[in-house]
């Protein structure tokens, strides 16, 4: 056992020697952008131009209200005002998903309602929100089974969260 232990130790040497090898290398190699470039974006960053942003970058025209998270800030809020009378399962800021789970209204308990809301970009856009509905009901032995649901549903809580969207970007305006 004690010689497979020092050949695993000596691959991990030969390993690290390889890759500070391979780093040192890199050395004369000059990676920033062209300054000139009309395509080179100036970021302010704690590191200088051009470093690290940890607090997001700058913000860009037509990027309203993206902050540090991957959409649109106020399409998230958003969403999550207009559908806070659902239990959320999984919400990812970043991949602008959020999927909620089974809910059913207490005027009618035989049936639940599910949504998966997708937000699909950093600008505050019509088509920057999607929304999927779906419908269960219980039948008498207490078993669930789908129900198709009106097409205009989903487009209605879409166009509920872009209104608030809007509310919320015009507060901030003021």
């Amino acid at each position: 056992m004690p010689g497979s232990q020092f050949k695993g130790f000596l691959k991990i040497v030969a390993f690290s020697a390889f890759a500070l090898t391979a780093l040192a290398g890199c050395e004369g190699i000059d990676v920033q952008p062209d300054p000139t470039s009309p395509d080179r974006e100036k970021r302010e960053t704690i590191f200088g131009d051009g470093g690290i942003s940890f607090l997001g970058e700058k913000k860009r025209q037509g990027d309203s209200g993206s902050g540090g998270i991957g959409v649109n800030s106020y399409l998230w809020r958003a969403t999550l005002d207009t559908i806070r009378f659902m239990p959320i399962n999984s919400a990812d800021a970043f991949g602008g998903v959020i999927l909620t789970d089974w809910h059913s209204p207490t005027e009618t308990p035989s049936e639940r309602f599910k949504m998966n809301i997708y937000i699909l970009g950093r600008s505050l856009r019509a088509d920057g929100v999607r929304v999927s509905v779906f419908k269960q009901n219980q039948n008498s032995n207490g078993q669930w089974s789908d129900t198709a649901i009106g097409k205009g549903v989903a487009t209605d809580i879409e166009n509920a969260i872009l209104t608030r969207a809007r509310q919320l970007r015009n507060e901030t305006a003021e």
